[in-house]
């Protein structure tokens, strides 16, 4: 298997447990050049509150979105988005992607910014 088919497959494992528990999740997506992050709702259609490095608010305030100080940056922003939006507990959805780096950056961010997970 390659390197992303077992990133999917550890991100499905985690989206059946947070369907099951009906919970708000946040989702993070990173490539190398750009963070994304979304809240959903308990049943993972819509999406409430969304933030990542290419919003002009964000790339105005960074040099480069692929990195820690940039994750951060949107870790902030979509706790404040959230919080905006009336959510204040979430579940943590990494996509199988490992927690350390840029996707625990911004797991701390938010946690930082008053989002409970």
């Amino acid at each position: 298997m390659d390197k992303n088919i077992t990133r999917l497959r550890r991100a499905r494992k985690t989206r059946a447990k947070i369907a099951e528990l009906k919970v708000v999740r946040l989702s993070v997506h990173r490539t190398n050049s750009h963070i994304y992050a979304q809240v959903f709702d308990e049943t993972g259609c819509k999406v409430l509150a969304s933030a990542s490095t290419l919003e002009a608010d964000v790339r105005g305030q960074i040099k480069n979105g692929g990195n820690v100080e940039a994750a951060v940056l949107v870790g902030k922003r979509i706790a404040e988005k959230a919080k905006a939006a009336g959510i204040s507990a979430v579940a943590f959805d990494r996509s199988g992607f490992q927690y350390h780096g840029r996707v625990k950056a911004l797991a701390d961010a938010a946690r930082e910014a008053g989002l409970a997970f």
